[in-house]
């Protein structure tokens, strides 16, 4: 995955799951109030990103995301830290 694919990536799977149009997702907007999300949905939506992008999101983590830029910083953050080693 490059850098430039986990936005696309990330909407495509967060708009499937809210069940919005992709391109209407943008990082600042908050799963439970803008997308609906509950906790239910938003394990789906975790096991899908750990699917596309081939990472593991701690579930002591995932509980932290509030919004859907606070979901693509991790998935960066985590992807950078495995690029290093």
């Amino acid at each position: 995955m490059s850098r430039s694919e986990l936005p696309a990536g990330l909407a495509e799977v967060v708009g499937a799951h809210a069940g919005v149009d992709h391109a209407e997702v943008t990082p600042q907007m908050s799963f439970a109030d803008d997308l609906g999300i509950d906790s239910m949905t938003m394990v789906e939506v975790v096991v899908a990103v750990e699917d596309r992008f081939g990472m593991l999101i701690l579930d002591d983590d995932w509980t932290r995301f509030g919004t859907v830029g606070d979901l693509a910083d991790y998935v960066v953050a985590r992807t950078a830290g495995l690029a290093r080693g």
